[in-house]
């Protein structure tokens, strides 16, 4: 902490010297979806003939993702920012 802040009294100028600390919004940064175990996703540029992907599991930036006519034990892995909630 610097000495400004340790030093001073006044609230309200310890408020005012904190406000200057914020980090800056990086605005290209592209928010991802949320999607819990059981949820439905499609995958970009996924044909309209291709029903949704059910989401197993999501750690680390990479999803387990199946269709429902393939099977319990068949799934893909897939990386979470092509993935969109249906």
């Amino acid at each position: 902490m610097s000495n400004e802040l340790t030093n001073s009294t006044n609230s309200k100028e310890l408020s005012r010297k904190r406000a200057n600390n914020l980090v800056p919004i990086v605005k290209n940064q592209r928010i991802l979806d949320f999607l819990p175990p059981g949820s439905f996703a499609t995958i970009e540029n996924q044909p309209t003939d291709l029903p949704p992907f059910q989401v197993i599991h999501c750690k680390g930036g990479r999803c387990l993702v199946r269709q429902q006519s393939w099977g319990r034990y068949v799934q893909w892995e897939v990386p979470h920012h092509r993935l969109n909630s249906a």
